[in-house]
This record gives structure tokens, sequence and C-alpha cells, in this order.
């Protein structure tokens, strides 16, 4: 069947397609972007494809493009899954397929290597975290009284909580309170750590860079990176494969010490991968930091999207789910505020309430 894969600016797509054309030198790649500039791939992907010799095949995604394919997006997932990048990967899917049957991504990598730049945080905060028990408990009392947005507050907060308490992925966006405040049937009992504690247990002899990998392996990697992947390919019939994910790949990454994948005195990550690909990949890739697969929800949502989004709530019927007030209050903030440009080891997308978290940022497809 004729194989191709997806091209990213990043460096574990851009391997995989390095790798495949030393076997298939025409392979063909698939890329995707948007026309704000700042928000889009497609050049550097280009450039990447020039550099190995290989076809490239450029979707871009509009917000007209978001709007029509939203209903069929939440159709095949079946489950709901809140991460806007299944969006370009269904619209990326979408154009491959027309050409070939099984693509080829670079998921996985991050999760294995050490690729997310949350994975520095154990770093950062050591000062805090490896001082006795009874100053933790007075810098935490400390922060309590700290406003909200202070700067200090958060590292003091993170700094001082447990490990298993304070990491759980790539799932939060909203606090406590802002899920009070937004949800018809709110729960307080039902916490993260319901989810995690078992795999803490299971990682407990594991230093905390690798745990917190561990975490991801067994939470966000198979339950949105993996869910929207292989839903959005094969809402087209396109197979996808991820050789990242081969055991045997998988055995070498779990030998490597913490200081390959994030070493404590430079700001790199997937450190011992990069060394690996020196001379396989273009150097520009190499080098460069992580772009989270961004999507310009905000801007569009400011703009072209403004009056779709509040007919969707009009007509959602889902009032008794969520306080649809409170909802529109967040896109009435969106408004106000000034676009943004994605950070290149920040979330792969700017939500338009709540408070993200430094989570790790979404793989490149």
């Amino acid at each position: 069947m004729p194989v191709g894969a997806f091209l990213s600016s990043g460096l574990d797509s851009t391997a995989i397609v390095a790798l495949a054309a030393e076997v298939q030198p025409q392979l063909k790649t698939f890329s995707v972007g948007y026309d704000i500039a700042q928000f889009s791939e497609l050049e550097v992907a280009a450039q990447s494809a020039r550099a190995l010799g290989v076809p490239n095949t450029a979707t871009v995604v509009t917000p007209a493009d978001l709007m029509r394919a939203l209903p069929r997006i939440v159709w095949h997932l079946d489950d709901p899954v809140a991460d806007p990048a299944l969006v370009p990967l269904f619209l990326l899917a979408e154009r491959a397929a027309r050409d070939v049957t099984v693509v080829l991504g670079g998921d996985g990598a991050d999760e294995l290597f050490g690729g997310y730049p949350i994975y520095r945080e154990p770093l950062s905060l050591a000062g805090v975290s490896h001082l006795p028990d009874t100053m933790q408990r007075g810098l935490r009392a400390v922060s309590r009284v700290i406003p909200q947005g202070v700067k200090g507050k958060s590292f003091l907060e993170r700094g001082t909580t447990p490990i298993e308490e304070r990491y759980y992925g790539n799932a939060r966006v909203f606090t406590e309170e802002e899920k009070a405040a937004l949800l018809r049937h709110y729960t307080a009992d039902i916490r993260h750590t319901d989810v995690t504690a078992p795999v803490f247990k299971e990682a407990r002899a594991l230093d905390d860079i690798t745990t917190m990998q561990y975490i991801d392996l067994y939470t966000w990697l198979r339950g949105d990176i993996l869910v929207q992947a292989d839903r959005m390919t094969m809402a087209h019939g396109l197979q996808l494969r991820t050789p990242f994910l081969d055991r045997a790949v998988f055995e070498v990454a779990s030998t490597l010490p913490s200081d390959l994948k994030v070493p404590p005195r430079t700001q790199d990550t997937k450190v011992a991968l990069r060394r690996a690909l020196a001379g396989i990949v273009p150097a520009s890739v190499a080098g460069q930091k992580k772009l989270a697969f961004p999507v310009p929800i905000r801007p569009w949502l400011r703009t072209e999207m403004h009056d779709w989004a509040h007919g969707v709530l009009d007509s959602s019927g889902a009032g008794d789910l969520i306080d649809l007030d409170v909802v529109r209050g967040c896109s009435r903030r969106t408004a106000r505020r000034k676009p943004t440009t994605p950070a290149r080891s920040g979330r792969s997308w700017s939500s338009a309430c709540g408070t993200p978290s430094s989570s790790p940022a979404r793989s490149n497809p």
C-alpha cells in the first residue's frame, strides 16, 4: 500500500521522514498550518522537505474549515476529547488519504525521550522541594496569602506540593474554583489523584522526571494523543503508524538517565535523541525548541468564529450541564484580549477561559 508521512517543523516527524526517505526516496509528506504566520509550521516543514529531497503537500486550515469540520470530528471521536489539535489533524489526514493509505507520524518521542518542557520542573523546584518538611509547610502557608497572579505564588505552591498531587499530565485547564462556577453538578470529591494514584504507585522507585514520563505514558499519551491520532486518521480510512512507539525504541529510551533527557545546566530537551539524529535531520530542526502544534483558537474566536461560537452555545441545550453565562463571559474576555502568539515551550493552545497549567505541550504530528 502507498505510504506517506506527516511532517511538521519538529524534530520527531522530521526524523521519521529522514529515515523513511532512505528506504523510499520519493516519500510523500503532508503538512498543516494556517494563514496566521506565527501559528504556522508550513514554512519550516517545506524547508525540511526540500533539504531531505521529498515532496511535500501543504494544507492551510481556515476558520471556515474548522466550523465545517467540527461536527464531523465530534461524531468520529465517540468520546469527548478537548484538544483543538483534533481539527488540523483531521484535515491533514483528509488530504493525505487522497494519495496514501498508510502514514507515519512522530507521536511518542516526547514521552519516551523527555521532550516536554514541563519535565524540567523538578529541576527548577529543587531549591524548595528539597527543603525540610517544616520549612515547606511554612512556605506553603506564605503562598496561600500571596494574591492570585503575583509572581512567586505558583512557584511556592508547586514546590511545596508532592509530585503525586501536583502533576497529572497535560489535562488541567480550570482551577477547582473555576470548575465549580462552570459546572452545574460539580463534585469536588472526584480528583485527579483517583486516576493517577495507581500509576504513581508503580513509578515509586523512579526519579521525578522519569515519573512524569511514566504518568504521561499511561494518561496523556493513551488518553489524548493516540486517541485523536487513531480516530482522526481512521475517519478517512488512513492507517497511522508511530515508529517511536515500537517496543525496541521503548527499551532503549527506558535506559536513559534523566540528564540525557533534560540536562540540569541547559534548557535543552530530548538531548540523547537530538545527538542521535545529528547529521540525519537538518541542523535547523535538530537544534530548535519545541513548537506545540499550535491552533489559533483565540484569534479566531475574537473574529471570524465569534458569532458561530455563540450560535453553538445558544442551540446546544447544554444549560443543564454547564452555566452558559459563564462560558459567554469567557468569550467576552477573549474578545477584549490582545492576540497572542504561541510559545515554543508552552501549551498547544490558549484557553479562552480558565488557567492553563504549565503542562507538557502537545507533540507535533
